[in-house]
C-alpha cells in the first residue's frame, strides 16, 4: 500500500511542482486521508451500513414498490376487465332498446290493424242495423198504410151509405149494402 502511496506522491510533485502556491502532495494526501487506519475502518463501516441499508431499507422497499405496481396493476386490469364489460353491457343494452322498438312498433302496428278490423266490423254491424231498421220501418210503414187504407175504405163505406141512404130515401138491406161497398172498393182499387 505504501508502494502506491509513494507513486501518487511522485505524480502529484511532478504535477504541483509547476504551481508554487499549492500544498505540495503529501500534504494534500494528509489532509485527504489524516490517519490511513482511521479512513479504512470509516470505509468498512461505511460499506457495512450500505449492506445493511441494502438488506433492511432497500429490500423491504422494494418489496412495498414492486406490492403496490403489482395492486396498481391488477387494479388497471380491474378496470380495463370492467370497462369491457361496461361496453358490453351498453352494447346489449342497446340491442334490447332496439328490439325493445321494433317490438313497439311492431304491437302498435298490430293494433292498428286490429282497430281497422274492429272499425269495420262495427261499420258493417251498425249498416246492417240501419239495414234491418229501415226494413222494420218500411215495414211499420206499410202496415200503417194498409191500416189507413182501411180505415179510409171504413170512412168512406160509411159515408156512402149514408149517402145512399139519403139519396134513395130507403132502407137497403145488408145485403145490398154488401154489394154497393164491394163494387166502391173494386172501383177505389182499380184507380
Amino acid at each position: 500500500m505504501s508502494s502506491i502511496l509513494n507513486h501518487f506522491l511522485l505524480i502529484g510533485a511532478a504535477v504541483f511542482s509547476d504551481y508554487p502556491g499549492l500544498p505540495s502532495p503529501e500534504d494534500f494526501i494528509q489532509k485527504i486521508i489524516p490517519n490511513l487506519w482511521a479512513f479504512l475502518i470509516q470505509l468498512l463501516a461505511l460499506i457495512v451500513m450500505i449492506i445493511i441499508f441494502f438488506i433492511f431499507g432497500y429490500k423491504p422497499v422494494k418489496k412495498i414498490l414492486n406490492k403496490r405496481k403489482d395492486h396498481i396493476e391488477s387494479q388497471i386490469s380491474e378496470a380495463e376487465k370492467k370497462n369491457e364489460l361496461a361496453n358490453k353491457t351498453q352494447f346489449e343494452a342497446n340491442n334490447n332498446l332496439i328490439e325493445s322498438r321494433k317490438k313497439a312498433d311492431q304491437i302498435v302496428s298490430e293494433a292498428k290493424d286490429i282497430a281497422k278490423t274492429e272499425s269495420r266490423k262495427i261499420v258493417d254491424a251498425t249498416n246492417v242495423e240501419v239495414a234491418k231498421m229501415k226494413q222494420s220501418a218500411d215495414e211499420d210503414i206499410a202496415s200503417k198504410k194498409e191500416a189507413a187504407k182501411e180505415d179510409i175504405r171504413k170512412e168512406i163505406v160509411n159515408v156512402a151509405l149514408d149517402a145512399s141512404k139519403e139519396i134513395i130515401q130507403r132502407e137497403i138491406s145488408d145485403e145490398d149494402n154488401r154489394k154497393l161497398v164491394d163494387d166502391f172498393l173494386k172501383e177505389m182499387d182499380k184507380k
